[in-house]
């Protein structure tokens, strides 16, 4: 069978897609279940047409901002706009163990009886990036469904662990006060993808220090489109958490009024693709290396490789022309 026709659907992913087509919220959750333990790429590529219509939220920052609580009060507030909703929250795994407590489904018990939320735990299974590997097919999966609304709470995430800005739509950066100072507002990485800055538990005595130190850093980039705006809460009283949502849609009518949304969405798809391909392609490396001598260096064990699967030219020439790019890409942002 040609790799571009499809396989066909096995009995048993019939009546699971009947069942999802049906709404039953017990195969939206199987469909995700097959999707972590790998065997979800049939379901996706029936459903994945019936996705682009949910609003995806991705909500990260660092370890204690708040975010379940957030998580949850975001949750609550869109309820009672009448809209459904999905949460895909992630949990980090253990490096030894590789288990995960999940305790992030905790903070949103008072959810868990309302049949208009779903509500899913993954664990990262050392998974970088502050995601699952199988976040995006879950996130896919209840858009299918038909949720208004799905949002993303990643792992406690550092500088440089910024994968959810590839999944979601819109990107909400919580800060917390009294956790850094203005170097660390001014670093690169995770506050670069931040659509909206939330500083969470603003009652603090910090919370206006942290405020004027962000938008001093907003001062100094030019953003040439959609600038994040800068939203306090306290997301335990479930204040601010109406002018997050107003920030929320604001981003979201910018993006479909823009035209935006179809260059973000094509990025995420281009994301996804390599993530899948790189996944499939680091398994096959793993067996080649396992085959060669000890006689090899890394620079002609690698070039052994990469002939294997028919690519030729040799690693170093493309380390040197990588080497260029990061070299210019350097330059260009001092």
């Amino acid at each position: 069978m040609s790799p571009d026709v499809p396989a066909p659907i096995a009995r048993s992913d019939e009546a699971l897609l009947a069942a999802f087509a049906a709404r039953e919220s017990r195969a939206l959750a199987r469909a995700i279940s097959r999707c972590e333990s790998g065997t979800g790429a049939t379901l996706i590529r029936t459903l994945y047409p019936q996705t682009g219509r949910s609003l995806t939220i991705g909500l990260t920052g660092p370890p204690g901002v708040g975010k379940s609580t957030l998580s949850a009060a975001l949750v609550t507030h869109v309820r009672r706009l009448g809209k459904t909703v999905g949460v895909v929250s992630v949990d980090p795994s253990s490096p030894f163990s590789h288990g995960a407590l999940l305790g992030d489904r905790i903070r949103l018990t008072e959810h868990f009886t309302d049949p208009d939320v779903f509500i899913r735990s993954m664990a990262s299974r050392g998974h970088l990036g502050g995601v699952a590997g199988a976040t995006a097919d879950a996130v896919s999966l209840m858009d299918a469904f038909g949720k208004d609304v799905v949002l993303i709470e990643t792992v406690g995430v550092g500088q440089s662990e910024i994968e959810i800005a590839e999944i979601a739509d819109t990107t909400l950066v919580a800060l917390q006060p009294g956790s850094g100072d203005s170097v660390q507002v001014l670093k690169a990485g995770v506050l670069e993808i931040a659509d909206v800055f939330v500083v969470n538990k603003s009652d603090h005595p910090m919370a206006l220090q942290l405020q004027r130190e962000i938008r001093s850093m907003l001062e100094m980039l030019d953003f040439g489109g959609w600038v994040p705006p800068l939203v306090p809460t306290q997301a335990i009283e479930g204040k601010g958490v109406d002018v997050l949502w107003d920030a929320i849609a604001a981003h979201d009518a910018w993006l479909r009024s823009s035209g935006a949304i179809r260059a973000k969405r094509r990025e995420a798809f281009a994301h996804r693709v390599r993530q899948l391909a790189l996944g499939t392609l680091e398994g096959r490396i793993e067996e080649t290396i396992a085959e060669l001598g000890d006689d090899l260096d890394p620079y002609a064990a690698a070039d052994r490789v990469l002939e294997r699967y028919g690519v030729h030219g040799g690693v170093a020439a493309f380390g040197n022309v990588r080497a260029r790019h990061d070299v210019r890409a350097t330059v260009k942002g001092l």
